[in-house]
């Protein structure tokens, strides 16, 4: 059922437009999108990247791909509270992340760190790059402008207590901070359903870990949203669904915005700046840095000779050489040369094989045979 108070001030033919029409079908073009990202390379992998707890062996324990479902959810439900289209939502939702680096915020800190004089990296950004152009070795998905502006827009470390949509038809690919808004509704939900999907799974995965216990939540965030995950969320989808009604904006109450606070910095202290995770911070840093140093130094040593990366005696290297083979076309014709060749090639990678290529070239199969031929003589 559709609200007069939440119309999208752009037309539906701006927010479908994609870059390469295509004819409609039933499933209507929001779905569509949907289909596409969830059978994307990157939207596989973000089963094996961090959303806070480095690589985790339970399996109950949130990963990238959980948080980018939840976050869907979570929106859809809002939009169907608002008459919104919880299509559209379920879509943003579902591509919001697909730009996120191995090891969750710190390897994204980490990346901008080391392209700070290339221009930085942020996340959201990134993510409209790889469903512009990465995915399908620089075809992209060809998503409609509405998923692509919510997507580039959804940054979910910004805790405004309400919003309204920009209504503007941006150039998305010109946007170099995160100080835009979403043009439509739909995405406005999404930016608030990022949050409202993190901070209480966040505590609970937690609290399974042993890094805070139940007892340390503050009680005057818990008294007002609750303890457990389903508790905070269901809260907080009342909550914004209530209020937005009320007020004509995406937002919460102020009683509940003040717990949202709360618990927000609550999580920041003793979870996000933990010294459980801290001390990985290092480690990761090493990983990320040596990943570039080699592969830049390869790059610069073979170029697109791509048979010679097979001295390198290492399947990294390999692997490397058939991405730069098959994204010649578009670094050479779309991005304007290889400046970002190897920054695109560590980001859409996920933990394990960050580390597994950390082993590849510290150790390569061959010398690693050699050893256990040795020792197997010896």
């Amino acid at each position: 059922m559709s609200n007069s108070t939440f119309i999208n001030k752009l037309s539906s033919d701006e927010l479908l437009k994609r870059a390469n029409r295509r004819e409609d079908d039933f499933r209507g073009g929001y779905f569509r999108d949907t289909t596409a990202i969830i059978h994307s390379y990157p939207f596989r992998r973000l089963k094996h990247k961090t959303q806070v707890f480095f690589s985790p062996k339970n399996d109950h324990i949130c990963t990238r791909i959980e948080h980018v479902m939840h976050v869907a959810s979570v929106a859809s439900a809002i939009c169907k509270g608002l008459g919104l289209d919880s299509d559209l939502a379920w879509a943003i939702g579902l591509g919001h992340d697909l730009g996120h680096t191995p090891f969750g915020h710190v390897g994204e800190k980490i990346i901008n760190n080391i392209r700070k004089d290339s221009g930085g990296f942020i996340h959201e950004l990134y993510s409209l790059r790889v469903v512009d152009y990465l995915v399908q070795y620089g075809k992209g998905l060809n998503l409609t402008y509405a998923v692509r502006d919510g997507i580039v827009s959804h940054c979910g470390e910004k805790f405004e207590q309400s919003l309204t949509p920009d209504f503007k038809v941006k150039d998305l690919e010109a946007l170099k901070e995160r100080t835009h808004y979403p043009s439509t509704w739909e995405g406005t939900v999404v930016r608030m359903a990022d949050k409202i999907s993190y901070l209480g799974r966040d505590i609970e995965d937690a609290i399974q870990l042993h890094i805070i216990k139940e007892d340390d939540i503050p009680a005057e965030g818990s008294r007002i949203v609750g303890t457990t995950n389903s508790q905070i969320i269901n809260t907080l989808v009342d909550d914004i669904i209530n209020t937005s009604n009320k007020t004509g904006k995406i937002g919460f109450s102020d009683n509940v915005y003040e717990a949202l606070l709360i618990l927000k910095d609550f999580n920041y202290k003793n979870i996000y700046f933990s010294p459980i995770l801290a001390g990985h911070n290092k480690y990761f840093e090493r990983i990320l840095k040596l990943l570039f140093g080699y592969l830049n130094e390869i790059f610069d040593k073979y170029g697109h000779d791509l048979k010679a990366y097979v001295k390198e005696n290492n399947l990294l290297a390999v692997r490397f050489s058939d991405y730069l083979g098959k994204m010649t076309d578009f670094y050479s014709n779309q991005d304007g040369g290889f400046n970002n060749l190897v920054t695109d090639y560590i980001a859409g990678m996920t933990d394990d094989y960050a580390i597994e290529c950390i082993s590849q070239i510290m150790m390569p199969d061959r010398l690693e045979n050699q050893f256990k031929q040795f020792l197997m003589v010896n």
